[in-house]
């Protein structure tokens, strides 16, 4: 069997060897992702696992079947990226990595929420500046005197809420399908809006759909309390920034923390560091001191690396052996 991974990043290929060894499977590296001038490359396989961050051209699902290919294994837990009525239309088995390390992500989530509660950023830079002073500007909160709202309480939820509840926050949530091991650590309210609107800290973990694209827009922050706190490690397309924006400028936000964004694929996870950024957004953002981007990079650790490369080459694997595999998300 031959497998073809697109998009490898370095740290990747230690696990991906490992596994391949174990499972007497060939494997190539290509470190660009699969597009429509690469496609042809796969009739040397029998499948392929790729790490898209962008969108796959609607065209392409086509060529892919025509190599005889029968599935794409992607090696994250979204798959936003693809058009799965185009790829079931061409008999393409679209798969995921649902849960490969919820613990990298929810840490993360806390970290952030830790740095924009506690202005980090504002008394490094005031320190930076030789301004050693206690002023109200960075003064801060206790995560124990305050309401968290978790909202989507799956996996790297609930764990978010565990690590909270561990602080002795007071921990809420919202689901359309509550977790029951999530109420170890919260208690569920009745709609979205009385989540947000009782809590201090609001952090997200949805996945992407068309009915939360752009969830947290202006009508919603309207609800909140003044003075909130956002933290987003989950889709940036649930938020529209703009109206984040706007937010933070009233004061009706605090501060943000945000692991992905709405229009990151061009940038993320690329470097940029002698090229020109051209999104007047992404800049603002960046510049702000009441904002912590990062770029998605909450899941990057070397747990959730090696079972990212792991899960997604097993799914393509099984595919190639049964037809089907476990982790099909069309």
């Amino acid at each position: 069997m031959k497998l073809i991974m697109f998009g490898t990043r370095e740290d990747e290929k230690k696990a991906a060897l490992s596994w391949a060894e174990k499972n007497n499977v060939e494997i190539t590296f290509n470190p660009s992702p699969l597009t429509l001038e690469n496609v042809h490359l796969l009739e040397e396989y029998d499948g392929l696992s790729t790490s898209q961050t962008a969108p796959f051209e609607d065209d392409i699902y086509e060529k892919i079947a025509a190599q005889g290919i029968k599935q794409v294994a992607q090696r994250s837990a979204g798959f936003d990226m693809f058009n799965l009525e185009k790829a079931t239309a061409h008999n393409l088995i679209i798969s995921n990595v649902p849960s490969y390390s919820p613990n990298a992500i929810a840490e993360y989530a806390v970290t952030a929420a830790m740095n924009i509660i506690r202005n980090t950023e504002k008394i490094q830079n005031k320190v930076k500046q030789h301004d050693f002073t206690w002023n109200k500007s960075i003064i801060s909160k206790e995560i124990r005197s305050m309401t968290v709202a978790i909202i989507g309480t799956g996996r790297i939820g609930t764990i978010a809420a565990q690590i909270f509840n561990g602080f002795g926050a007071k921990v809420i949530g919202y689901d359309l399908a509550p977790n029951e091991k999530a109420e170890a650590f919260l208690t569920y309210t009745d709609s979205l809006e009385e989540a947000i609107g009782n809590a201090d800290l609001i952090s997200i973990h949805m996945p992407l759909t068309k009915e939360n694209t752009y969830m947290f827009d202006k009508s919603l922050f309207a609800k909140m309390k003044d003075g909130v706190f956002i933290v987003n490690t989950a889709r940036g397309k649930i938020v529209n920034t703009k109206d984040l924006l706007d937010a933070l400028n009233s004061g009706k936000v605090a501060a943000a923390a945000l692991d992905t964004y709405e229009n990151e694929a061009p940038y993320f996870p690329k470097d940029f560091s002698d090229k020109s950024v051209e999104d007047d957004v992404l800049l603002e953002l960046i510049q702000r001191e009441d904002v912590l981007i990062s770029q998605h990079i909450a899941f990057y650790t070397e747990t959730a690396v090696m079972n990212l490369v792991e899960g997604g080459l097993d799914s393509a694997k099984q595919v190639i052996e049964t037809g089907s595999c476990d982790n099909r998300v069309n």
